[in-house]
């Protein structure tokens, strides 16, 4: 049985920059860069929200450079405006590129949303309608995005609030037909199918069980907050009991697929995250036999 020392030994042997990476990571936030810097933690792997990174000196890259010495990387952003209409921020996308060159992530993600219009750039993940024309210009500009950074990137499936009249697919539909005419693979975030599932009232297995799994590439657990008449993505709770069952579902079928704890607000002290990554490598682990 893996334990996460040998999953730490294993992505610790120089081969960080493939899609090997196995385990649970979690999400590097600077309120604990400091005890992981001082305490080198028991985590597989970290992932940065590039966008918070893309200053030149200072400390933070500094202590980003320490902490890629002792676990393996991936580049997380917001910023690509996957599904969007104005042109690609070439500027971005090139400062994200060097970047990339100089960290070397395992691998790159963003968003399937939109998250920019003109002169605005909205701090949030905006849906999109599932059509065959929205598929069309999204497969484009994700094909573009992966020409610049050289390399295949990671889609995540965002959590929605409400549906567009005109789409012709399910998500998960969409999402499928998007993996093959994009060429990319999935970041599979089980807490936004359990809260759109529950917000739009459909069953979240269905949707995972049109979905490509051999795709996925990586999965993220997270938690929500509970509103009452909605749920709404907050990243601010531990993972809820039905995403641990959805999880412990998607384990049966790709048990190998790396797995993050995600936690953005109300955030908590780091041995919280790493009992939830504990959580999570116990489930994977058993998944593996």
């Amino acid at each position: 049985m893996l334990q996460a020392q040998a999953l730490n030994e294993a992505v610790h042997s120089q081969e960080w920059a493939s899609s090997s990476i196995q385990g649970a990571g979690i999400g590097l936030r600077n309120a604990h860069i400091d005890e992981i810097l001082q305490n080198h933690p028991d985590v597989a792997w970290f992932e940065i929200l590039a966008d918070n990174h893309t200053a030149r000196g200072g400390l933070i890259p500094a202590q980003l450079a320490a902490i890629r010495e002792h676990y393996p990387l991936t580049f997380h952003c917001v910023g690509m405006s996957l599904a969007g209409t104005d042109p690609l921020d070439l500027g971005y996308l090139k400062t994200l590129k060097k970047m990339a060159n100089d960290i070397e992530p395992a691998w790159i993600s963003d968003h399937l949303c939109f998250t920019r219009f003109g002169q605005y750039h909205f701090h949030d993940l905006l849906p999109i309608p599932y059509t065959l024309d929205t598929l069309k210009q999204v497969s484009d500009r994700i094909q573009k995005v992966q020409d610049i950074l050289g390399q295949r990137i990671l889609v995540e499936n965002v959590s929605s609030y409400l549906e567009f009249e005109q789409s012709d697919l399910t998500e998960a539909q969409f999402i499928a037909e998007l993996l093959k005419e994009a060429d990319c693979r999935l970041l599979l975030d089980l807490n936004n199918v359990y809260v759109s599932a529950q917000n739009h009232n459909f069953d979240a297995m269905d949707y995972l069980d049109v979905l490509p799994l051999e795709w996925v590439q990586e999965i993220h657990l997270a938690g929500f907050d509970d509103k009452g008449d909605y749920l709404l993505d907050a990243h601010n709770n531990k993972v809820s009991q039905p995403v641990w069952s959805l999880y412990k579902h998607i384990m049966q079928k790709i048990p190998h697929v790396a797995t993050l704890i995600e936690w953005d607000n109300d955030l908590p002290e780091f041995s919280v995250l790493l009992s939830e990554a504990h959580k999570a490598n116990t489930i994977q682990q058993r998944a593996m036999g």
